[in-house]
């Protein structure tokens, strides 16, 4: 099974490119962050002619999370339980959205950016986080993927310029204490392996020409249960995806990652 994760900041903008990446890369499931749309709104005629169920979660122009699967969608669960709210009055916002797909339990996950360490937001990604946490526990025993946009660099080598990021969000021990949490209880971060090294990333922003001087940051991850790590066979970022110069219209700030698993 050839499973991907993306955030495509906006679906509706981009509904052209999902579609040839699906083609392009033979894509069985395709989860989805940053859909900016309610599931009514979701451009679904081109998927489903190609033969893709789809299951949404969204409001308007914020958040929304998405999976695309052409191998079936059982047992779908829009949050997790103990998943927590943001907002005055506390509102649980599209970030979650899980799934059953050829036998494989998939989540795609948009993970809160946190803003910055002394906003309420950031109080809000840890909590997040740890209830997460808490949650993924239970499926370790189970063929289950964590796939989504993290919005944490784990290590210096997944930020091009460690200096520049010391007093922002993505990078504080906090942040990728919580990231590890996931690791030190048996999840694997599948994709590393085939795309070791330092600047390689999948996330860069549009302002001044971060793409093109690869300035970016590594955000985006696909971390595997201990029997979907060992049926990993081949991972990698589709960089050229992200590239202005290829493609049709404006590209996604972030690149997909694509990982083949052996069920």
């Amino acid at each position: 099974m050839r499973i991907a994760t993306w955030n495509v900041n906006s679906i509706r903008t981009r509904i052209d490119r999902v579609e040839a990446f699906l083609e392009r890369h033979d894509i069985d499931v395709l989860a989805v962050q940053e859909t900016k749309a309610k599931v009514e709104q979701l451009p679904l005629m081109g998927l489903e002619s190609r033969g893709y169920e789809v299951a949404a979660a969204g409001t308007s122009q914020w958040n929304g999370v998405a999976l695309i699967s052409r191998v079936g969608l059982e047992d779908v669960q829009v949050g997790f339980d103990g998943m927590p709210g943001y907002g005055d009055p506390l509102t649980a916002e599209a970030r979650a959205i899980g799934a059953v797909c050829g036998g494989l339990r998939i989540w795609s996950l948009y993970v809160p950016n946190g803003r910055k360490p002394d906003d309420p937001h950031y109080v809000y990604k840890l909590d997040w986080l740890g209830r997460l946490r808490e949650q993924a526990q239970n499926w370790l025993g189970e063929d289950t993927v964590l796939v989504g946009d993290w919005n944490v660099c784990p290590t210096d080598e997944d930020v091009f310029d460690p200096k520049q990021f010391r007093n922002s969000t993505h990078v504080t021990p906090p942040e990728r204490a919580a990231f590890q949490g996931f690791l030190d209880d048996g999840y694997v971060d599948v994709t590393r392996p085939h795309t070791p090294g330092p600047d390689v990333y999948t996330y860069w922003d549009y302002y001044r020409q971060r793409f093109e001087r690869n300035r970016g940051l590594r955000i985006d991850f696909v971390l595997g249960s201990p029997s979907v790590a060992a049926k990993v066979t081949h991972a990698f970022i589709d960089v050229d995806e992200r590239n202005p110069a290829l493609g049709t219209g404006t590209p996604s700030d972030h690149a997909p990652v694509i990982a083949d698993i052996a069920l």
